[in-house]
């Protein structure tokens, strides 16, 4: 199991040895990540946002962290390093989209929480093999696109200005894996590849998420009169 673990990956263009430090720029990039969480922490305690969006905001941090070990090491085991962190914080904030943005109870939050995905773990397992090649493994972010595409609608249409960046960060998702998918295309061309475009606009991305908890997604205070 642990030799399964250590086995070297090679699944972008910049890496071109099994080197600690072989994919430089790939995972410099992720200070993206840092930094749009550190701020989304400055911002959150600025607009005294609560403990739930400042978690959010440590979790983008978590995410340059489990990102920048699987591109200096890149084995099958820092593969989840990588993914588990940006996997959790689509479920934290797709509940934070309801229970803070739509203002539901919890039991209402779950029920829909699980059903959507549910249904977007479906079109993903859905999705044909050729098409999952050709993206470069990109169409398994698919459900966190369709969360905020789709909670991002749902959000606006209750009249929430939360809304309008959940949609704006699914525009800049698109750009960003678009530079994902390209990566193994260029190399020919571009040694240093376009993953690491992939993480700037996604640090981006998810410092307009961190705006929207900070500024829109206070915890309601209700009235004891």
């Amino acid at each position: 199991m642990w030799q399964t673990l250590l086995t070297p990956v090679d699944l972008y263009c910049e890496r071109t040895g099994s080197g600690l430090w072989s994919e430089p720029t790939n995972a410099s990039t992720n200070l993206a990540f840092i930094v749009a969480g550190l701020w989304g922490v400055r911002e959150v305690r600025r607009l005294k946002a609560g403990t739930f969006a400042e978690v959010l905001a440590w979790w983008v941090m978590a995410i340059g962290i489990g990102s920048t070990i699987f591109h200096t090491f890149a084995t099958k085991g820092t593969v989840w390093i990588d993914v588990l962190p940006i996997a959790g914080f689509t479920l934290a904030y797709t509940l934070f989209n309801l229970r803070r943005f739509l203002g539901m109870e919890w039991r209402k939050a779950i029920a829909v929480f699980v059903v959507f995905y549910a249904v977007a773990g479906a079109i993903s397992f859905a999705v044909p093999d050729w098409l999952r090649q050709a993206s470069n493994g990109t169409t398994g972010y698919l459900p966190p696109f369709l969360a905020l595409a789709f909670f991002g609608a749902w959000v606006t249409v209750s009249g929430n200005r939360a809304g309008r960046y959940n949609l704006v960060g699914s525009a800049i998702f698109v750009v960003s894996a678009i530079f994902r998918m390209i990566d193994p295309m260029v190399c020919a061309g571009f040694p240093l590849g376009t993953h690491f475009l992939w993480h700037i606009f996604n640090g981006l991305m998810l410092g307009v998420l961190l705006a929207a908890a900070a500024r829109h997604g206070a915890p309601k205070v209700v009235s004891s009169e």
